[in-house]
């Protein structure tokens, strides 16, 4: 079966829906919540997002009779058979969309640069509309921030040692209170324990110095 009707997006069985990408909602009727899932067409429109790499987003995909009515639809439009969908161009160049489209199997094509969407369906082949302006500048490649291992992080080790160190420092002011107030007998220890907090509070700084410079040291590679 390559369509089935549901009166209700939420009535889809998880099972049913087999497009990763998408969800009923995004493929329901917006003025109905009514679903024709056309099997053909969401098999390409996720073939499509595949070739992509990126998000595509919906702005209409079935419509029912009425809706495509209410909205002033062309009387016999592919909305209706769950075979076309509008997608915004806002995270895509239009020119590499509509390649990959037909690349997957999409016929019909109908450019609407003024509202910021083309019209995809899967035919009889035709097209309408006035192509979306040649961008001067194409969209940059995406590729992912090149990031540290934790593992192997300069700032981490370097933070981290000045985190425990600042907390050393401060453990060992409170035991010299503590050891100030009730135990007279070893006063003698609180000389050393004033040192040890000196010594902390000297690598907590040395740690605060060396956070910085990786910082600085990872910016000026690009890696920040």
């Amino acid at each position: 079966m390559s369509t089935i009707f549901y009166a209700h997006w939420c009535d889809v069985p998880e099972a049913a829906w087999r497009w990763p990408n998408f969800s009923p909602a995004e493929i329901a009727c917006r003025g109905t919540g009514k679903l024709l899932i056309n099997e053909p067409a969401l098999d390409r429109l996720q073939a499509l997002r595949d070739r992509l790499g990126k998000p595509l987003i919906v702005r209409s995909a079935y419509r029912s009779p009425e809706h495509n009515r209410a909205v002033g639809g062309a009387s016999r439009s592919k909305h209706m058979d769950g075979a076309a969908y509008d997608i915004a161009m806002a995270n895509h160049d239009p020119a590499v969309f509509e390649a990959a489209a037909r690349e997957v199997g999409f016929l019909g094509f109908g450019f609407y640069p003024r509202s910021g969407f083309i019209h995809v369906d899967l035919g009889p082949a035709r097209q309408w509309g006035e192509r979306f302006p040649v961008w001067a500048t194409a969209f940059a490649a995406e590729t992912p921030p090149a990031r540290e291992s934790l593992a192997q992080s300069r700032t981490m080790r370097a933070g981290g040692a000045a985190g425990v160190a600042t907390l050393g420092a401060a453990g060992v002011e409170v035991a010299q209170q503590v050891l100030a107030e009730t135990q007279t007998a070893i006063l003698p220890l609180i000389p050393y324990l004033d040192t040890l907090r000196w010594v902390l509070i000297a690598a907590a700084l040395g740690g605060i110095a060396v956070t910085i410079y990786a910082r600085l040291d990872d910016w000026r590679r690009g890696l920040r």
